[in-house]
């Protein structure tokens, strides 16, 4: 059985395309939190008393983009991996502790991105 499981928060505003991979990622025995906005993310973020191992978000967020969700997310949490799940191939400045997945990515692909970005 595997230690405790990361903790990693969906921020999606397709509510089906959040769904799917929130399957996804509980069937690879994650803890997983939603948001269906940048807002709505940014306040779990600041509750310093949950934990978040890893923050998945869609690039294409109604409120605020994903790029500006993760500086913002970034100022409270510095270290903390950020992986955008984006639709077009746009060119996303990946920083340290950031990388992107295409959308649409299979089951596969997510599973070893993620792993990839998280303590071993």
């Amino acid at each position: 059985m595997s230690a405790e499981a990361s903790t990693i928060l969906v921020v999606e505003d397709d509510a089906i395309v959040r769904m799917l991979i929130v399957d996804v990622l509980d069937e690879l025995e994650f803890k997983v939190l939603e948001a269906a906005d940048a807002e709505e993310a940014l306040s779990m973020v600041q509750d310093t008393s949950q934990v978040i191992d890893l923050m998945m978000t869609d690039v294409g967020l109604p409120d605020m983009n994903g790029r500006e969700l993760a500086t913002k997310v970034r100022e409270l949490r510095p270290t903390l991996p950020i992986l955008f799940a984006s639709g077009y191939a746009e060119n996303i400045d990946a920083t340290s502790g950031m990388q992107v997945i295409a959308k649409p990515f299979s089951i596969d692909q997510l599973r070893d991105k993620v792993k990839s970005m998280l303590p071993a």
